[in-house]
């Protein structure tokens, strides 16, 4: 498996939700509304750099992040959506909604790999990850692939049986030892 890097992963998201609800927030200073984000989304002329994955993620959730039900997702909001998101970690529905709208910055190997192995990576069964999960899971995901790697080593290194023909004379094996022993007392 891939080394996933949560850290970058998670911390990438947050950054592109927070850097994306500033570039609206700046376009719209009356408040960013629902309105507003179909409109951003729609006319790229008005905002051409607009990340429409991150968009489309503050579009869909609207109404789960304007927690006061204004209507207009404030700066507050904002915060602590992504201070829920970075002390709990995300679910599995906040990361294949921005896996499948294409989140920039994030591999799409490694998004799958993530997807792939939620329910593993997950370790508390909370139903969400965070970067300290992804990171354990990335240690375990090592030390079993070496300690795999070292058993399969193990078993199909026959050079311990029969010596290494690459070696010196003096290469230890099983056979060889067997044979030495019994050539010096002949």
């Amino acid at each position: 498996m891939a080394n996933l890097n949560g850290n970058s992963l998670l911390t990438g998201i947050y950054a592109g939700l927070t850097n994306t609800y500033s570039y609206l927030a700046a376009q719209y200073p009356d408040g960013l509304t629902l309105d507003n984000i179909t409109e951003a989304r729609t006319d790229t002329t008005k905002t051409p750099y607009l990340n429409q994955t991150f968009a489309s993620y503050l579009q869909t959730n609207f109404n789960s992040i304007d927690k006061d039900n204004d209507g207009i997702i404030s700066a507050d909001e904002m915060t602590n959506l992504t201070n829920r998101m970075s002390s709990q970690g995300l679910t599995r529905q906040e990361l294949t909604q921005m896996y499948a709208s294409g989140a920039s910055g994030i591999s799409t190997d490694t998004m799958s790999n993530i997807l792939e192995h939620f329910d593993e990576i997950d370790a508390n069964k909370d139903g969400r990850i965070t970067s300290e999960e992804i990171t354990a899971y990335n240690v375990d995901s090592a030390k079993q692939e070496k300690m795999d790697e070292y058993a399969n080593k193990r078993a199909t290194d026959m050079s311990v049986f029969y010596g290494s023909e690459s070696s010196s004379d003096d290469s230890y094996s099983i056979l060889s030892y067997k044979y030495s022993k019994n050539n010096s007392s002949s």
